[in-house]
Parts: structure tokens; C-alpha cells; sequence
């Protein structure tokens, strides 16, 4: 392209927001490509460079995104310390020529200089939106309007709880909220169910629409979590449920059944050892066992750690509640499970945590 125009941009970006988004839309507006630079920096958030990357690759994927590992650490505005940055963005780039350089920063004046660039300020008085991202790291949920929900999403821990019909997952997920106030996802295959079963059965594709269904609402939901969001059941449970109704389950199911291994931070398992509520709706108390022994299988064979739940309400919420209180997303995540087996409250057995 002749007389291309190149915008570049850089930065932590931890995390993403509308601040960030604003400024990327102007250059993506100004100029013909646009380049973001995002540094990893462990030292101010626990979110992996990837994570960050790919919400970029996601929201815009026009632009070119570079990461870069081993930016130097150092920041302000010596001499020195400007010239490693401008050297290390030098490098980074490859020869790529920038026309437009856009911050909202100081550093926007000597980065623009170096590179031969338009130093283009974008709201640098924070008025057009009114957010930082210490902002939003100090308290993602008050802050929430001004973060992309493909954003927000990664910013919340989803603990999917699972088992058999009549093993108290809807009671302890609405419990979980309640003590934590924060959203829930109530099972959406439980009403899906009720308005179109037909003789206490449902088709191979109906079930795969359970699961689509789910999913819909726990995106939107996830929005109105506050740092955690519990899910009653997944995709895994309806798959179990097209196996045994059907003995096989269709392609998609299986797919979002699969997708379901990765998607949740934690996976609680809740237990049959409570009462048995004999519904007309549910196939027996026998039943309820073999189903919880697939349960547990499917996860065993699927490599998914999971966390199980006895007894009471009250000591389920107190099991749960120990791991929460130790868990943080994207940190320290094998400490935890470490920890979870020195815990006698965790049975030490193959597949559990």
C-alpha cells in the first residue's frame, strides 16, 4: 500500500478497558494497520500475557498484536531509562515503520520522537471515559461498565458444581451466592426439561440445545458476577444425560462437553450422601448412585481435578468456602490443589483434589 499509514500502540493493558478500547478505535479510525505492543508484567497483575493478547485477537482482530516477554522493567522518564524502552520497541517492531504513535501518557512525547511518529494523545485527561486499570484491578465488579464482558469474563472465577439429580447442587450453588453476593446460574436443563419432555425423555438434539442454552445464559450472567459466578451443572452433565438416555450423544454435545474440561477454574463435585428426594420427576435413589459413580468416572477420564462436597449445607458451604478463600485465578493454581490434599477434609482418592 502506498503512503500507508501505521498506528502503534502500547502497553499492560491489565486489564483491557474502554479507556484502552477507545484508543485503539481511534487508531484503528486514523490509520491504515495498527500494531499493539503488550508487555507481560507479573509484577502488576497475575492475568498471562496470552490472556491479554488474545482479547485484542478477539475484539480487534485487525490489528497486529506483538507480546513482549522481555521488556525492560524499569519505568520513568531518565535519559536511560527512555532510551531501553525505545531500543527494546526498536527491536520489537523489525524494521516495521510507524507513522502514528497513540497514548494517553506522558511517554507518548519522547516514544513518538524516537520513532519519527504523529504523537497522538487520546483523552489523556481520562474524560471521555473516566476509568485507569488500577481502577478496575482494585475492584472489577464496581468498575464493570467500563470492561468489555469478553473481558470481564477472564477477571471472574466460574466454579461450576456438579453430580447426580438430588445431590444438592441447586441449593449449594444459590447458598455460594448468597454468602459471597454474587450471581448464580441456575440449571437451565431443569426448566428446558419441564416445558418440552415427552415421557420424561428428551431427543438427541434437544439436549445439545440444553447446552447451547446454558452457555448463552452464563455468558450474559457472568456479567453481573462479583469475582465469582457459580454454575449449577454443564455441558458434561447433559452430555452423561444423552449417554443415558440415547447411548451416544450428538457431535456438538460432545464438542460443548469437551469445551466444558477447560472452561471452569474450579469444579466442585457435590456428593450422594445426603437424602434422597424421590420427585416424580427423577429415576430412583439406584439410579442416583450409578449416575454420580459416571460422574465421577467422566471427570477421572477427562483429567479434570474436582473438589467433593459432603455431608450438610453447612458443612458443603465450609468445604467450598476453604478453597475459595485460597484460590486465586491464574495464581498459584497447583499450590492450591497441593494444599487441597494436605486438607483431611479431602479425601485423598485418584481424580480428587
Amino acid at each position: 500500500m502506498v503512503n500507508a499509514t501505521v498506528g502503534l500502540t502500547l502497553g499492560k493493558f491489565a486489564p483491557l478497558h474502554r479507556g484502552h478500547q477507545y484508543m485503539i478505535e481511534t487508531a484503528l479510525r486514523e490509520t491504515d494497520r495498527v500494531i499493539v505492543v503488550i508487555y507481560d508484567c507479573p509484577e502488576t497483575t497475575s492475568i498471562p500475557l496470552p490472556v491479554r493478547a488474545n482479547w485484542f485477537r478477539a475484539l480487534y482482530p485487525a490489528a497486529e498484536v506483538l507480546e513482549a516477554w522481555n521488556g525492560p522493567q524499569e519505568t520513568g522518564y531518565t535519559p536511560d531509562i527512555m532510551r531501553k524502552q525505545e531500543q527494546y520497541i526498536f527491536a520489537l517492531l523489525d524494521g516495521r515503520q510507524v507513522t502514528h504513535f497513540y497514548s494517553s501518557e506522558r511517554y507518548g512525547e519522547h516514544m513518538s520522537q524516537a520513532l519519527g511518529a504523529i504523537d497522538r494523545r487520546v483523552d489523556p485527561q481520562r474524560l471521555t471515559f473516566p476509568v485507569s486499570g488500577t481502577q478496575v484491578r482494585r475492584d472489577p465488579y464496581a468498575a464493570r461498565a467500563f470492561v468489555h464482558p469478553r473481558v470481564y469474563r477472564d477477571l471472574v472465577t466460574t466454579a461450576v458444581l456438579l453430580g447426580a439429580p438430588s445431590t444438592g447442587k441447586t441449593t449449594l450453588a444459590q447458598a455460594l451466592a448468597e454468602r459471597y453476593g454474587t450471581a448464580w446460574m441456575p440449571e437451565y436443563g431443569r426448566e428446558y426439561w419441564a416445558a418440552h419432555q415427552l415421557d420424561r425423555r428428551l431427543t438427541p438434539d434437544q439436549l445439545t440445545e440444553i447446552a447451547e442454552g446454558h452457555l448463552e445464559r452464563e455468558d450474559r450472567l457472568i456479567t453481573e458476577a462479583r469475582e465469582v459466578l457459580f454454575v449449577d451443572t454443564n455441558a458434561i452433565t447433559t452430555y452423561m444425560f444423552a449417554l443415558d438416555y440415547h447411548g451416544t450423544a450428538a457431535p456438538r454435545l460432545t464438542e460443548l462437553a469437551d469445551r466444558a474440561a477447560s472452561r471452569y477454574d474450579l469444579v466442585f463435585l457435590c456428593m450422594d450422601d445426603i437424602p434422597y428426594d424421590d420427585t416424580w420427576d427423577r429415576s430412583g435413589e439406584m439410579e442416583r448412585g450409578i449416575f454420580q459413580q459416571k460422574i465421577t468416572a467422566d471427570l477421572q477420564s477427562r483429567r479434570i481435578p474436582f473438589i467433593p462436597l459432603h455431608g450438610s449445607l453447612e458443612n458443603r458451604l465450609r468445604e467450598a468456602g476453604r478453597v475459595l478463600e485460597r484460590y486465586r485465578k491464574y495464581d498459584s493454581v497447583g499450590k492450591l490443589w497441593l494444599e487441597a490434599l494436605e486438607d483431611s477434609a479431602f479425601p485423598k482418592r485418584s481424580g480428587t483434589v
